[in-house]
């Protein structure tokens, strides 16, 4: 048990077995734990029907109501490492994030130092496919003032499709995080690079979903803006110290 992805879904009926078999079909040894938030549309009962044939590999969270992708990942976070998995990844369920890239990002890890391995659309060899012009001015205008405003070295700092080492896990108090939109995806690389690990830009090719219905709002755009000068605050007042020992 080496490495475990979490996919996070609300109404991922459309998508969900076919990423469930183009993640296992790379014959990696992925094991993928799905988060699912009381999904009206059966998303859960799809993933059920589909344990006997992926056993000992496909594992399922329910939890009742819609809760933020935020926490659903914490959820998997503690779930994984309690299971004891050494590389514990996030991806959508919606097909916008390769699976073939998951191999690239476990080697960032695994065999070039890496402590956390970003999928990146603002690096070199990066891109978006199929976004509509407002979206790219949110996303780029956000990573640049996320930039600006926390110093990060990270262009991506929103990127959902991302390999944690467990000891970066490990370190950081997940009952801490504050957030549960794109902003979660900001405070989890805050948290760590604060602590002093290690992030690495993997370029990806990032496609817009073709199946189902984005879960982008104005309340998210709102907690990222917000959030991002709540952590700069927070930081400078000695939050995100870093530790001594890790």
């Amino acid at each position: 048990m080496e490495k475990i992805v979490i996919i996070p879904t609300y109404n991922e009926k459309e998508n969900i077995a076919k990423i469930l078999s183009a993640i296992f079909s790379l014959q990696q040894n992925f094991h993928v734990l799905v988060v699912d938030d009381g999904s009206p549309d059966g998303t859960a009962q799809i993933v059920k029907d589909l344990f006997n044939q992926y056993p000992n590999q496909l594992f399922l969270e329910e939890r009742k109501g819609k809760l933020g992708l935020g926490t659903a990942y914490i959820h998997g976070f503690k779930w994984s490492l309690q299971k004891g998995y050494e590389f514990i990844f996030e991806m959508d369920a919606d097909f916008s994030h390769n699976p073939a890239d998951l191999i690239r990002l476990y080697n960032a890890c695994k065999n070039e130092g890496a402590d956390v391995a970003v999928g990146s659309r603002y690096v070199q060899g990066g891109s978006i496919e199929n976004w509509p012009l407002d979206r790219h001015i949110y996303s780029r205008g956000g990573a640049l003032y996320t930039k600006f405003i926390t110093w990060m070295p990270v262009n991506d700092p929103t990127a959902g499709f991302v390999c944690y080492t467990k000891k970066v896990l490990e370190s950081i108090n997940l009952d801490a995080i504050q957030f549960i939109g794109y902003a979660f995806q900001i405070e989890m690389k805050f948290t760590a690079w604060k602590l002093g690990f290690k992030i690495k830009e993997v370029p990806i090719v990032f496609i817009d979903r073709k199946e189902g219905v984005s879960k982008m709002s104005k309340g998210i755009i709102k907690e990222g803006v917000l959030g991002v000068l709540k952590m700069q605050w927070q930081s400078l007042l000695g939050k995100y110290k870093k530790r001594v020992s890790l």
